[in-house]
């Protein structure tokens, strides 16, 4: 899986193919291949079951997540943990990472360089855990993954393919802290990730849907 081709910024870096998480982190170290290591707190690599069916993709840590080198940990983190509630589920049943890996200053949009720069390592990541479903959350994630330049609200509750893999594209959690209207369709893009997940499950992969409404 890559992502779209970025010429700003410095060079992406050659990473040899890892054979755990572990070794992966390893590999990163206490990075300063870009500026952002020179801003953060903490380097947030990624979090949960190292061989889950379900990866979650954000876009960069907070101030919380700095603080404490996890994921989604502040407001947004424990809505997440709600929504994954509704399905049956907890994060400790799935991975999640981001685009970046150290925190924006102010919490600022990734950089294209930075992107550049970080997002090997989330692909390594992908292929390390291999999940059957990644959900996307927010503009950020999904236009890396799905190599578009359409926004967040025209691709969720749809289903696309990529690299074998079912990707779900949803509203990032803050959406709905920002905006309570997004609160409800946060749970129904969770009630289809869960059936998309269902279906992986039984062997039944669901069709894209492309441009057109998900069918499930």
């Amino acid at each position: 899986m890559t992502g779209p081709a970025d010429t700003s910024g410095p060079a992406a870096p050659a990473i040899k193919a890892a054979d755990s998480l572990v070794a992966l982190r390893e590999h990163i170290g206490d990075c300063h291949r870009c500026a952002l290591g020179d801003t953060r707190t903490t380097l947030v690599f990624g979090v949960g079951d190292p061989k889950a069916r379900l990866m979650f993709i954000g876009e960069a840590p907070g101030r919380n997540e700095d603080l404490k080198g996890e994921p989604f940990v502040g407001a947004a983190g424990h809505l997440l943990d709600e929504l994954l509630a509704e399905i049956g589920m907890t994060r400790g049943d799935v991975y999640i990472a981001n685009i970046l890996k150290c925190r924006p200053p102010a919490n600022r949009d990734p950089q294209p360089g930075e992107t550049q720069t970080c997002t090997p390592f989330l692909e390594e990541q992908v292929r390390l855990i291999d999940p059957a479903v990644i959900a996307t959350l927010g503009n950020h994630a999904t236009r890396f993954i799905l190599k578009t330049d359409r926004p967040i609200g025209a691709l969720r509750g749809r289903l696309f393919h990529r690299g074998g893999r079912c990707v779900v594209p949803i509203y990032h959690p803050a959406a709905a802290l920002y905006d309570r209207s997004k609160a409800e369709v946060l749970s129904d893009d969770f009630r289809r990730l869960r059936t998309v997940l269902d279906r992986v499950a039984s062997g039944q992969m669901p069709d894209e849907s492309g441009d057109q409404p998900a069918l499930f």
